[in-house]
């Protein structure tokens, strides 16, 4: 009796949105996977498909992961968290499907994968079950310091990396500690 094999789930970095900043090797996978995964909001542009678009083939399956909500309110009874668990259980299951049928995914992200990224929720709820590898991408962040042609830290400086949801007296006083910081 064979093994059934199952899919390898693929977290694709796309970067900072060039398409040519996409690595050869997340340009390679995007083109010889079975099933292209992304997210969008509800109005259904998908900014990480956009940037793939260039290295995808004919025949792959897509699978559009669409956020219930982004900001603002909900009518979900979990509010706001339990409106995204739910959105993010039933995103795994569509693409355990595929897995599961021995069909490689990718699924594409902003930036990396392991960066403020929407993947890290896919990952943890299908690691235990399928193979998954991580291909990093190039960060807004570098790719920022780069359109300013200035560095982000020197010597001994700390980067600090922030999240912009933080309460604001929260925020300023972190950045007030920092010897240079970015603001997701």
């Amino acid at each position: 009796m064979t093994k059934h094999r199952t899919g390898t789930l693929y977290g694709v970095g796309l970067g900072p949105g060039d398409p040519e900043l996409v690595t050869v090797k997340a340009a390679r996978l995007i083109a010889e996977v079975d099933v292209v995964a992304y997210h969008s909001a509800r109005h259904g542009r998908s900014i990480a498909r956009r940037i793939a678009e260039p290295y995808l083939r004919p025949g792959q399956i897509e699978e559009h992961l669409v956020y219930p909500v982004t900001t603002g309110t909900t009518d979900h009874p979990g509010g706001y968290a339990g409106a995204m668990e739910d959105f993010y259980a039933e995103a795994a299951e569509r693409i355990a499907v595929h897995l599961q049928a021995g069909k490689d995914v990718a699924l594409l992200a902003e930036g990396d994968p392991l960066f403020y990224s929407s993947y890290m929720h896919m990952h943890t709820r299908l690691v235990t079950r399928f193979d998954a590898v991580i291909v990093p991408g190039v960060t807004s962040v570098s790719a920022a310091a780069a359109a300013v042609s200035t560095p982000l830290v020197t010597g001994d400086e700390v980067l600090s990396i922030l999240p912009g949801t933080l309460p604001v007296a929260e925020l300023a006083r972190r950045l007030s500690d920092a010897d240079a910081a970015v603001v997701m």
